[in-house]
């Protein structure tokens, strides 16, 4: 059982590299966005959001180095974790350029590594191909049809946060609050996160996309409260204002069918490289270079009552 887990998990990997990874949460939640009065921005539309010694970053290089990272941290709002995902990218363009002047691209190391990434490339384009050549509609409504299954709509509310570093910068949030202050001017002053620039609006999410101590004050609220205390997480503090609350619609076939191939490709891999390993000459090896441990026999099946 842990030799075919860990098949599996190594199959999700390659899969996942050859296709890219994806959150049907997400998409779940965009089948009911809000109509905002600004357009959403287009595809087309990529920023740039940083420059390091004139060498610009742009937004689709943020999002793809949100692509990279594990689910719990792709189900984050983006605004959330946006300045930490940005930091991580100048830190990298100084590194590398560092590393480029030391002239360690012409290192044995180095070519040694980019001849490992050229096979892998190679392995992730061959995978990818095979997985086209067998994806059909009717695997893909399988897919769907099972998904929905065993992700019933679940709760959503939409909110508001203002985070800072102190209880006592909360406490007082709180109280101009209750004054009357608006909402989204201040946490447009006074937050330290990504939402700042949006009001702190965080937009909708289901309770398991957010850090314990916040998901049960927001979803413990009712539309148009203000908390009453500040909610400290790992984050910081935050006070929560409520917007609204509903029930996750689920996406249609169609919206989901992209999504749908990351899922559906998986299968398709296992069944196409265990394909490869039957009409091939395999031979493995202990650790310490010895013959391999006969596998143990499968238990035998109990007898019939008679």
């Amino acid at each position: 059982m842990l030799v075919k887990t860990m098949r599996a998990a190594l199959v999700v990997a390659m899969t996942t590299a050859a296709l890219g990874s994806v959150s049907m949460t997400a998409l779940a939640q965009d089948a009911k966005a809000p109509a905002d009065k600004k357009a959403a921005p287009s595809l087309a539309d990529d920023p740039v959001v940083a420059r390091v010694n004139g060498k610009e970053i742009k937004r689709s290089d943020v999002l793809a180095s949100l692509q990279q990272l594990g689910p719990e941290a792709q189900n984050y709002p983006v605004q959330m974790i946006y300045p930490q995902l940005l930091e991580q990218l100048v830190q990298s363009e100084l590194v590398s350029e560092a590393g480029y002047k030391a002239k360690l691209q012409d290192s044995a190391e180095v070519k040694k590594r980019l001849k490992e990434a050229e096979q892998q490339f190679v392995q992730q384009a061959w995978l990818r191909a095979e997985i086209d050549k067998r994806m059909t509609q009717d695997k893909l409504k399988v897919a769907y049809d099972k998904w929905v299954k065993a992700n019933p709509p679940q709760d959503e509310v939409r909110a508001r946060h203002i985070l800072v570093k102190t209880k006592e910068e909360a406490d007082a949030i709180i109280k101009q609050l209750k004054g009357g202050a608006d909402f989204a001017k201040l946490a447009g002053e006074k937050g330290t996160d990504g939402t700042k620039t949006n009001g702190g609006d965080l937009g909708y999410f289901v309770k398991d996309q957010m850090v314990k101590e916040f998901a049960e004050a927001a979803f413990a609220m009712k539309p148009g409260d203000l908390s009453q205390t500040p909610v400290k997480t790992e984050f910081g503090y935050h006070v929560i204002k409520v917007e609204d609350k509903r029930k996750q619609t689920l996406p249609t076939f169609d919206q989901a069918a992209p999504q749908l191939r990351s899922a559906v490709a998986q299968d398709i891999a296992e069944e196409v490289i265990q394909g490869l390993r039957k009409g091939a000459k395999v031979e493995t090896f202990n650790i310490d270079g010895g013959p391999m441990p006969a596998a143990p026999a499968a238990p035998a099946a109990p007898a019939e009552k008679k």
